[in-house]
């Protein structure tokens, strides 16, 4: 099962890398601020074409960012 906060955590972990703010990454993918810091608490779960947006924000192809989610879901 997707469990939202590791999805959540997986994405903050990655745009804090990438020393992105979450006003950045969102602008980048045409959501809002609070719609971004809801999907990164786990209060919420991308849909499939926000994710892709998300992805494309933090500039990392859907696939790498996925496969990083799924690593920390086996752990």
């Amino acid at each position: 099962m997707l469990d939202a906060v590791i999805v959540g955590r997986v994405i903050q972990n990655y745009r804090e890398k990438c020393n992105l703010s979450q006003d950045v990454v969102s602008g980048l993918a045409d959501i809002g601020r609070t719609h971004l810091s809801a999907i990164e608490r786990g209060v919420r779960k991308p849909t499939l074409e926000t994710f892709f947006k998300l992805a494309e924000a933090l500039n990392i192809e859907p696939h790498k960012l996925m496969k990083m989610i799924e690593d920390e879901l086996i752990k």
